[in-house]
């Protein structure tokens, strides 16, 4: 049995995806095959794609993805088709939601992952689309902000890149935590983060938020346009200025700021999310957490979705229908 799949053989732009049929991955006695439904476009994705980092070369091939690589995607939504003789916790017909991660994989019409892999159960009063659009970002924003910063009733932050994927889901998740929420993006977006629950907006067209305004107690900059060099002028004492974005040379510098720093600089990768999309569904399920989506693509307009990212200009999240 035949599938199909949005494969690419050669780093490069969106183009390098393509369509194509490949055989029906089988699971394993300790896997579930998903018959995938949604999956979405992300930045992420999009330097898998152009292999333009070091560390994504490291993981993916040097000069070229390795085979078991070449279908990209790492959210999802979709229906437990099969499972493995082994597999206690899902059963055929669940409908789930999760994170592939480095297995990738997303973006083909069925997938196999472990059953203790990143999934579980997808909140109902959503549909597909927004399942997917609630799998990365939701659980980033509660690893960094509940786990890392353990931000609570009274906390100031601000949020920079509060319109993109990661940073609508911190909006609402620092809303419902008690913090009291500055969200930096451009004018246009303001209505939408205010929408969210964020108290104050900054337009960063117009004036820099490290400048002149109040002090933070954590910063999050969800998409690698500050520093921490530039935040440290607005964080309060003991405040905290967290990231997203970084290699081996955060983790260094988050480690030498818990030892040495007043204000702390915080790195890390939420991976494994399986308790986290738990959460996240209950969150849903109660109000607090609603799905943002800016514009869909079906799986044959792949390449137009990574080509509409890589703007920088997305509202949210971009969904991908990979089922007619």
């Amino acid at each position: 049995m035949l599938m199909k799949a949005a494969v690419y053989a050669h780093y490069g732009p969106p183009e390098v995806l393509t369509l194509c049929e490949l055989p029906r991955p089988e699971p394993r006695d300790d896997e579930v095959r998903i018959a995938v439904r949604a999956t979405t476009a992300t930045a992420g994705c999009g330097i898998m794609r152009r292999g333009d980092t070091v560390m994504a070369r490291v993981l993916l091939g040097l000069f070229r993805p390795r085979r078991r690589f070449q279908i990209l995607g790492t959210e999802l939504c979709g229906t437990v088709d099969r499972v493995g003789r082994r597999v206690t916790c899902f059963r055929t017909g669940d409908r789930v939601f999760g994170f592939t991660g480095f297995s990738v994989g997303a973006y083909g019409e069925y997938v196999c992952l472990r059953e203790d892999a990143s999934i579980a159960l997808a909140p109902d009063g959503v549909t597909d689309l927004e399942a997917a659009s609630l799998v990365d970002g939701p659980s980033t924003a509660l690893y960094f902000l509940r786990d890392r910063a353990r931000i609570g009733a009274g906390t100031r932050i601000a949020i920079v890149g509060a319109s993109g994927g990661i940073g609508t889901a911190a909006v609402q998740l620092a809303r419902h935590l008690g913090a009291r929420v500055t969200a930096i993006c451009s004018g246009r977006n303001a209505e939408l983060v205010r929408s969210l629950g964020a108290d104050e907006v900054v337009d960063y067209q117009k004036e820099d938020f490290t400048v002149g305004g109040p002090r933070y107690d954590v910063v999050f900059d969800a998409v690698g346009k500050s520093s921490y060099l530039g935040a440290r002028r607005c964080l309060a004492a003991g405040g905290m200025y967290l990231t997203t974005v970084g290699g081996a040379g955060a983790y260094v510098l988050d480690v030498w700021s818990r030892l040495f720093a007043r204000r702390r600089f915080v790195f890390g990768m939420s991976i494994e999310k399986r308790e986290a999309l738990r959460e996240v569904a209950a969150l849903v399920r109660a109000g607090a957490l609603r799905p943002v989506i800016d514009r869909q693509y079906r799986l044959a307009e792949v390449a137009e979705a990574h080509r509409y990212v890589e703007t920088g200009r997305k509202r949210g999240n971009v969904v991908i229908s990979v089922t007619e």
